[in-house]
């Protein structure tokens, strides 16, 4: 079993910031990228940043400049730093884990069950 918990949403001005924070843990054998997606009420999950392992950071055009994805291998956390929010970043924020368990051979996406960030203006 993996398990993918995020913590760090809440309600900010136009202007501020919050860090999102993910820890991935269970049965974990090797993890090929962490990230974070969102969702807007009516819209399809998108991608915002990812950092898959030993290679390039990748962040969604919108955010670029103002949000930061950093990784920590070792303990198999993800975090999200989220600077000059607009209301338009508001969404549900979900943690994914692109990785492989102990049971399996295949690597599987796994996501978290998602933190509310809400930017008012």
């Amino acid at each position: 079993q993996v398990q993918l918990v995020e913590s760090g949403g809440g309600l900010v001005q136009a202007g501020g910031s919050l860090r999102l924070s993910c820890a991935a843990s269970g049965s974990i054998f090797s993890i090929r990228a962490m990230g974070w997606y969102r969702q807007a009420p009516g819209k399809q999950r998108e991608l915002v940043a990812t950092v898959p392992t030993g290679g390039n950071t990748n962040y969604a055009d919108s955010v670029k400049g103002r949000f930061t994805i950093s990784r920590d291998n070792a303990k198999n956390t993800v975090d999200l730093q989220m600077n000059s929010l607009k209301p338009e970043d508001t969404a549900v924020y979900y943690c994914m884990g692109d990785l492989r368990t102990q049971f399996s051979i295949y690597f599987k996406t796994y996501w978290g069950q998602g933190t509310q960030v809400t930017v008012s203006s």
